[in-house]
């Protein structure tokens, strides 16, 4: 069987669950399960720590496993990204107290960082960018809240996930600097790993689902002297389907297009004269 990681809570969870779901694999009944067995699927789910899921894959007990970039770099296990999932996007980086982000700025580059305290939940993450700028830090590892350090005294600098950076900004820190790391969920798998058919069979599926999200199917009516300027607008992702209609002079167009794209051809196409312009969702695709 196939045995898959998946984290166990928070909004990384949430979103693997939704699309382990739209793959069509079995879901747990409450968050007390630890692990599923899936017959149909020929696979088992482990639900796991995101952050204890690259060890577990990196150490070959687990096939693959869905877990932040960030959360798979700090943990320096022996795994590898198969494929971006397009959710849990997030940029890691520095923040200090206007005072210090000041002395900070007045050296080149992270150069300023030298010598200071840096509090983190990701001090693998922390480490491996002071080592490849070469400054010398001293890391101080946390489990959470590290925006309270600096005011505790224990740090001079905090590096964490920012999204909007209001919770740094409450405790009067500024953010600086570049980003250390931008992250969203990976598909992982442990390096060296040799090819299955089953995780090849996984991937395909969940390919499936991101271009379920991303597309649309698209159909319309045209005359058949506008249809090559019409799939202009919508080619498809190889070439669109064009059958005649029982009226002479009019064709059926069907076409995937790009959901965000979507209401703009529509508008485009009804300038050309395409009528009955219908948009459907994608529940499912191989492509």
């Amino acid at each position: 069987m196939l045995r898959i990681a998946l984290p166990n809570k928070g909004s990384l969870s949430e979103a693997a669950t939704a699309m382990l779901h739209e793959a069509g694999y079995r879901q747990r009944k409450d968050g007390k399960e630890l692990m599923v067995v899936d017959p149909a699927n020929n696979a088992e789910l482990f639900y796991l720590r995101p952050r204890d899921i690259a060890t577990y894959v990196g150490s070959g007990r687990l096939d693959v496993g869905i877990t932040g970039r960030d959360l798979m770099l700090d943990s320096g296990a022996s795994a590898e990204p198969i494929m971006d999932l397009g959710f849990a996007r997030s940029t890691f980086r520095f923040a200090a107290l206007p005072a210090t982000v000041e002395q900070v700025a007045k050296e080149a580059g992270v150069a300023g960082l030298a010598g200071l305290r840096i509090a983190s939940a990701y001090p693998g993450v922390v480490r491996e960018f002071l080592a490849t700028a070469g400054v010398s830090a001293e890391v101080v590892k946390l489990d959470g809240a590290v925006e309270v350090s600096i005011a505790l005294g224990v740090a001079d600098v905090v590096a964490d996930v920012v999204e909007t950076g209001t919770t740094l900004r409450h405790a009067g820190l500024e953010v600086f600097g570049e980003p250390i790391l931008t992250s969203e969920a990976q598909l992982i798998r442990r390096i060296g790993a040799e090819e299955s058919p089953a995780v090849e069979q996984f991937l395909r599926r969940l390919k499936g689902v991101i271009t379920a999200r991303e597309y649309v199917l698209m159909d319309y009516d045209i005359r058949a002297e506008n249809v090559d300027r019409a799939v202009q607008v919508t080619p498809g992702i190889e070439s669109p389907t064009v059958s005649p209609l029982h009226d002479k002079g009019w064709v059926a167009v069907r076409s995937m297009v790009q959901r965000g794209e979507a209401q703009r051809m529509m508008d485009e196409l009804w300038d050309l004269g395409a009528r009955g312009i219908l948009v459907t969702d994608i529940l499912a695709c191989r492509v």
